[in-house]
């Protein structure tokens, strides 16, 4: 039975997501069953949808608003490997007829704090119900000037490989989060934060396009995103561990656990970006994350396809993996 306080299908898109369309006058504030857009002149449209499901990308006890903000960011992460800006987004929400209208409305109110953030609006989508587990599903949109989408395919051999920001945190905190994660109590705090809130690199992706040959968002871990990218490319790659950047959070965990090294490079939900890029661009990539504030690191290079995947570790040997990322089947 629903809670006593939950209003119907209607009455709860009215009330708790309406306001969250207020800002896109094409969504005709959720009263129709389809909202128009119509691109900046010179641009073109960009699409991507993520899903996100209770105990396999959040926990049961994660904050609502945390979990809308972090299936709102994954698909703004997508955007920003693309190259584009995002606009708007469709979200459908399947609630079990138990969950109480105040947990409802602070997953409005993350989603309203990161419309702010990152400057864009609700424009439509649905809302069911579900007796498993609860799972939302959200379509970003976006654009790019036309024919500069940065695709995965389209890395050359010679180029340099870069990452933003700092990889593994994510993947630790699960584990910090599940408590199985050893170390100082607010390292564990800060990584389970990382896994709980991604930082999507929006500020950096509109560079991309003219700087990177090639890339994509680290969501499946690094080496399999990585792979994802070669495979796509007809080329192959290698990778310095030393070179990997890591938060001093995850370094100290690593120290601890060297055995975490594997987890770092695999993990994935970092949410980061991996691109491929000419060895002339280095100085104008250095300007860009000086620009937009986001750390961008040089992680190794793009080979021939026959080279395949080599992490190479500390010791200039190559590191086996038991797996390259995450695989939902």
């Amino acid at each position: 039975m629903p809670p006593p306080d939950r209003p119907d299908e209607f009455s709860l898109i009215a009330q708790v997501f309406a306001p969250l369309a207020a800002e896109a006058s094409g969504a005709f504030g959720l009263t129709d069953d389809a909202a128009i857009f119509a691109p900046t002149e010179g641009m073109e449209i960009v699409l991507t949808v993520d899903a996100i499901v209770e105990g396999v990308h959040f926990l049961p006890s994660d904050p609502a608003d945390s979990i809308a903000r972090k299936l709102l960011r994954v698909n703004l992460s997508d955007l920003a490997a693309k190259g584009a800006t995002p606009r708007g987004y469709l979200l459908v929400t399947s609630w079990r007829p138990d969950t109480p209208l105040a947990w409802i409305e602070s997953f409005a109110r993350g989603l309203a704090d990161d419309q702010r953030t990152f400057g864009l609006s609700l424009w439509g989508g649905d809302t069911v119900s579900t007796s498993g587990p609860l799972n939302f599903s959200l379509t970003a949109i976006g654009e790019v000037p036309r024919g500069q989408m940065v695709r995965r395919s389209g890395a050359h051999v010679g180029d340099d490989l870069y990452v933003t920001g700092t990889i593994g945190d994510a993947a630790l905190g699960l584990l910090a989060a599940q408590g199985r994660l050893a170390g100082p109590a607010e390292d564990a705090a800060w990584l389970a934060d990382r896994y709980r809130l991604p930082q999507p690199r929006n500020a950096l992706g509109p560079r991309l396009p003219g700087l990177a040959h090639a890339g994509l968002d680290v969501s499946d871990g690094l080496m399999a995103d990585l792979r994802h990218l070669c495979e796509t490319s007809g080329v192959g790659a290698q990778v310095e561990t030393v070179l990997v950047p890591l938060s001093k959070a995850a370094a100290r965990a690593v120290a601890a656990e060297p055995v975490r090294l594997e987890t770092v490079l695999t993990g994935g939900d970092d949410y980061e970006i991996l691109f491929a890029a000419p060895v002339e661009k280095a100085a104008e990539i250095a300007l860009a994350a000086a620009e937009t504030g986001v750390p961008i690191t040089r992680i190794g290079r793009i080979g021939m396809s026959g080279e395949g995947l080599a992490v190479i570790d500390a010791n200039g040997r190559p590191l086996g993996l038991k797996q390259l990322g995450f695989r939902h089947f």
